[in-house]
């Protein structure tokens, strides 16, 4: 069995007594055996941390991996145009250009501290998806994208209700659980406006039937949303949801902007977890998510970067520091507290997960996915002590991900010394522009034809 000490670290644990103090982590296997100031113990591997923190590694609780390629491709757009720009790169996706998209997304942010993500794949290939997750090690829930209503989107962006249940499941009892439950199936229904009342139904069936299977969609996103929503429900989204009965712990919907009292209130007796994405939302101009209020009501919140073409980054420590402030201008500086923030990049996206228990915080017996983190450098100077400036606070207002030195994921070293172990990095980045030329070259002729 692999083992792994680490060293003389500075801990944040993010556990519920918000613990943080020196000490040293000793693994073994998938978890985390002991955690003590001063542990003699023989490993395989043993890292001196000194001067350096270590942390739970961040949830990505809503990313589409499938974009990671188009990013730039759509900037300055709001959104519903955005969505024609994209989708018409999207649609084009071969098994070999998704599969070097996934790389591109997990590559970054794998080096900027994530080491779980929720993923929407796209209507097809998702097995390009599924294999770049497994080869790269890290956690992921993912899915096809479901869209059964969409006669306004390209035909290759269209399915039946029926063929999309069938792929669906069958993606599911395929991936969910593979790499030792590292891989979990997530289903994927778009957007409600393009999804059937049964599909929602019959998928909220599955996931409940099949224990750690998430349901991940878009709820909210935009004003214009709303309207549409009544108009072809008779409902608002999380009342329409709640209508029909997909909602619950095992359903995660992104952006949650445009709600009223009545859907928080859904949200909160059902223990549905909400993404807040303020990168995506600010640069599209979608809106800002009451998020301080969420969490007053006790809706878990999650965090999330979403594609990278509506970001442009995937990158945990940008997305913190805007969600630590775009709230404050109108509630007061004192709202949304680093501690806050932190949680919802850690445990909040565990929860959204399914795997609070498992994951999100440094506890003895929990699954070793940890990173490790230099003093931050310039950025973050000058520090008197971690103790002394509160290093939470600092690592949300002013770390960058260069500071991610090391991540551990299912106990299993994934990068050193900001090396990546499990793929090569100059590799993607080839790949990565041959795949986005090749998307280009064949939307101009096709187009032209």
């Amino acid at each position: 069995m692999t083992s792994i000490l680490i060293q003389n670290g500075f801990l944040i644990t993010m556990d519920a007594d918000g613990s943080k103090y020196y000490g040293d982590i000793y693994i073994e296997g998938n978890k985390i055996k002991k955690i003590a100031p001063d542990i003699q113990q023989d490993a395989e591997t043993t890292i001196d941390a000194s001067g350096m923190l270590i942390l739970p590694g961040f949830v990505q609780a809503h990313i589409h991996l499938c974009q990671s390629l188009l990013r730039g491709q759509a900037d300055d757009q709001p959104l519903l145009d955005w969505l024609d720009t994209i989708t018409s790169l999207e649609f084009r996706h071969t098994p070999e250009t998704l599969y070097a998209s996934a790389r591109i997304g997990i590559a970054e942010m794998i080096k900027s501290g994530t080491t779980s993500i929720i993923d929407m794949g796209t209507l097809h290939h998702q097995d390009s998806v599924f294999q770049a997750i497994e080869e790269s090690g890290i956690r992921a829930q993912a899915g096809k994208a479901m869209m059964d209503l969409t006669e306004n989107l390209p035909p290759l962006l269209r399915e039946s209700t029926e063929d999309s249940l069938k792929n669906s499941i069958d993606y599911m009892h395929k991936w969910h659980g593979k790499a030792d439950g590292r891989i979990r199936y997530g289903f994927a229904p778009r957007w409600q406006l393009w999804n059937t009342t049964e599909l929602l139904q019959t998928i909220k069936q599955e996931a409940d039937n099949n224990p750690g299977v998430g349901i991940h969609g878009h709820a909210g996103e935009i004003e214009y949303e709303v309207e549409a929503m009544i108009a072809q429900t008779g409902k608002r989204n999380f009342l329409y949801l709640d209508s029909i009965g997909v909602v619950g712990p095992n359903v995660q919907m992104a952006h949650c902007i445009w709600l009223d009292e009545d859907e928080y209130q859904v949200m909160a007796d059902t223990g549905t977890h909400a993404m807040h994405c303020p990168c995506c939302n600010t640069k599209l101009g979608s809106g800002i998510a009451k998020v301080p209020e969420m969490l007053e009501k006790g809706i878990n919140v999650a965090l999330g970067s979403d594609g990278a073409p509506s970001n442009n980054n995937l990158d945990m420590f940008i997305e913190m520091r805007l969600a630590s402030i775009i709230h404050k201008y109108r509630l007061g500086a004192e709202k949304m507290p680093a501690e806050d923030v932190l949680k919802m990049a850690t445990m909040g996206g565990a929860k959204a997960l399914g795997m609070g228990d498992q994951i999100g915080s440094l506890e003895e017996g929990k699954i070793a996915d940890l990173i490790i983190l230099d003093d931050g450098g310039l950025y973050a100077a000058p520090i008197r002590s971690f103790e002394e400036d509160d290093v939470v606070k600092r690592l949300v207002s002013a770390y960058q991900s260069a500071s991610v030195q090391t991540s551990i994921i299912d106990g299993n070293l994934v990068m050193q010394d900001r090396q990546l172990l499990t793929m090569d990095e100059n590799e993607i980045l080839v790949d990565g522009r041959l795949a986005i030329a090749d998307l280009w070259a064949r939307k101009k002729s096709e187009e032209l034809n």
